[in-house]
């Protein structure tokens, strides 16, 4: 028993207890860095950053230290400098400041921690050019931050900052500047000075008014200013020229801003307190595609809205409209007009829900037309649907319509009155084509092409229309579109919402005009992102309601997307709760898990 006596008592479960440590990364994924230059250590539920990553390239790695012969691809002596650290999605509280032993970093991923305060070493970072810090618990900022002057991207939405400093200016290559869903109640105006800037986020803070030095932001081309407690906004916005999008949802507004900004195509004013439209304001929007009036006191829509010829969608829903102006049919590029929660006279409700195109039908019969046909009939020429065709719609906004008619084939009489006539709108919507009828290619001319609810399996004569614009194939019974199609080298949106599609369409991938496609509720398992990013100038991806049961990280590399639907899918990453913050936080997430 004395032998036993000054032993350590023996832990019989020491075989099943799991080793405490610090936390570490594991050596390869260190050894893969120092060649790539890039380490991805999000999600790995770290509370702090070992010292191993920010000494990556200061200590001599363990391959030195052995007495081996390398190949090629083992020479540690040429490492690569980390440019690219990723620490997303972790529950790191503060950051070392050995943070300042990888100066040659160029993106630091920050964001969806628990940070509340930053080294000031940041500042000597001075080739970093994206820095991402979203979803903390920052109330201020070092202002050494402000000294990195190759700085590009600034993300700070979700954290607690009541104050900018003027410091903020200095940041001159500045090309975004996210600092939405924080508690600022005011800008400084040294903003003015950011002349790089193109995106700017200032929604959910509780700011009142907006500095006069924005107007010195020419290059900007997103302004989000939505759920503040904005009553103004100054008229020299209007000389922000590169501005295309602005939101200025959910504030005090009573007026509909005058802004002149000759680029300026969409303008969300939704959930304000707007009561009167002015004609001058209407009329200074001279190049505007989408106005959202949405949730207002509007009582009455002035004749000038049939000025905005090249509106495309006009939200006014949940407003006190009464009387719509017959003039509102004739602005020829309009193809959504909501107008639900309106006390309207005249019109009946069921016609409201039968969508734009028949609405604008009817207040085109407002409008005193030409007579059905050449004065010298003796009857008006009717199809066998026993409709006349409307010549004021062919010859004067060079629209053929032929809608709702449930018929399994267009007459010839409608393709014959259309002749010469320059059509450029077609719909023949809510029949029962299996087909689309061939005389359809007579039509170069055409633009816009609207064959939804019918019972299409193929649509090959559309590949004729050189001029095509826009093409709505939703609610049919398509499974695949035809290689040819690439050959419409116009065309910007096409909608196939409601067919039978089971993967995106190849032919989809090389039409780079493309700005908008709507795929929801198809059968599609997937998508290649390698060759959608060429899609360039895609703005809008809607794939709800489809088979995806992954998302590949890649597709956050489409940066141009501004509203990307990926809802109702059976995939388990991105949670729920990211794809409900939206397309920018969905992108965001997706290039945070890129692997490096």
């Amino acid at each position: 028993m004395s032998r036993l006596r000054g032993r350590e008592p023996i832990d019989s479960l020491r075989g099943f207890r799991a080793p405490t440590s610090e936390p570490t990364v594991p050596y390869g994924l260190l050894k893969t860095a120092r060649k790539s230059g890039q380490l991805n250590l999000s999600g790995r539920g770290l509370t702090e950053v070992p010292a191993n990553v920010f000494r990556l390239n200061v200590d001599t790695p363990e391959e030195a230290k052995q007495d081996l012969s390398f190949g090629a691809s083992e020479r540690w002596w040429e490492q690569t400098d980390l440019t690219k650290l990723l620490l997303s999605s972790n529950q790191l509280t503060c950051l070392s400041e050995d943070i300042r032993l990888l100066p040659a970093l160029s993106t630091l991923d920050l964001h969806d921690n628990q940070l509340q305060t930053l080294p000031n070493v940041l500042g000597e970072l001075q080739e970093l050019q994206q820095l991402r810090l979203s979803h903390n618990k920052l109330m201020s900022l070092p202002l050494e931050v402000f000294s990195l002057k190759k700085l590009r991207s600034l993300t700070l939405q979700q954290n607690q900052l009541e104050v900018l400093p003027e410091e903020l200016g200095q940041l001159e290559a500045l090309t975004e500047l996210d600092v939405s869903n924080n508690q600022l109640m005011e800008l400084p105006s040294s903003l003015g000075r950011l002349s790089c800037l193109q995106k700017l986020h200032l929604c959910h803070n509780k700011l009142t008014c907006l500095p006069d030095s924005l107007a010195q932001l020419t290059n900007v081309k997103l302004l989000d200013c939505s759920n503040n407690l904005l009553s103004d906004i100054p008229a020299s916005l209007s000389k922000m020229l590169a501005l295309e999008q602005l939101y200025l949802r959910h504030n005090k507004l009573r007026f509909l801003p005058l802004l002149p900004a000759p680029a300026l195509k969409e303008l969300y004013v939704g959930n304000n307190q707007i009561d009167r439209l002015e004609a001058e304001h209407l009329a200074s929007l001279c190049v505007i595609s989408l106005l959202e009036l949405r949730d207002n006191k509007i009582k009455v829509l002035p004749e000038q809205v049939a000025a905005l010829s090249t509106l495309t969608r006009l939200d006014l829903t949940n407003n006190d409209i009464s009387i719509l102006p017959a003039s509102l049919s004739l602005l020829p590029n309009l193809k959504t007009l909501l107008l639900e929660g309106n006390p309207l006279r005249g019109i009946r409700r069921e016609l409201l829900t039968k969508g734009t195109n028949e609405l604008l039908k009817f207040l085109r019969g407002r409008i005193k037309e030409e007579p059905d046909i050449a004065a010298d009939r003796t009857t008006a020429m009717t199809l066998p649907s026993e409709a006349t065709i409307n010549v004021h719609n062919i010859k004067t906004l060079k629209s053929l319509v032929y809608s709702d008619k449930k018929v399994d084939g267009i007459p010839d009489e409608l393709f014959e009155a259309a002749a010469g006539h320059g059509i450029t709108s077609v719909n023949f919507s809510k029949n029962q084509l299996t087909s689309i009828p061939p005389r359809l290619a007579e039509m170069q001319t055409l633009t816009e092409l609207n064959l939804s609810f019918n019972r299409l399996t193929c649509c090959d004569y559309v590949c004729m229309l050189q001029q095509l614009v826009h093409l709505d194939l939703s609610n049919n019974q398509l499974s695949g579109l035809p290689a040819e199609l690439k050959n419409v080298t116009k065309l910007h949106s096409v909608i196939l919402s409601y067919n039978k599609f089971k993967s995106f369409p190849e032919v989809l991938y090389d039409m780079v005009s493309l700005e908008t496609v709507l795929l929801s509720n198809n059968q599609v398992g997937g998508v290649d992102p390698t060759r959608l990013v060429k899609l360039v100038r895609l703005s809008t991806l809607d794939l709800s309601n489809n088979d995806l049961l992954n998302v590949p990280p890649e597709l956050g590399l489409c940066t141009g997307l501004r509203c990307l639907s990926l809802e109702g899918n059976p995939f388990r990453t991105p949670r729920a709760a990211i794809v409900a913050k939206g397309t920018d936080a969905v992108l965001e997430y997706l290039r945070s898990r890129i692997p490096t």
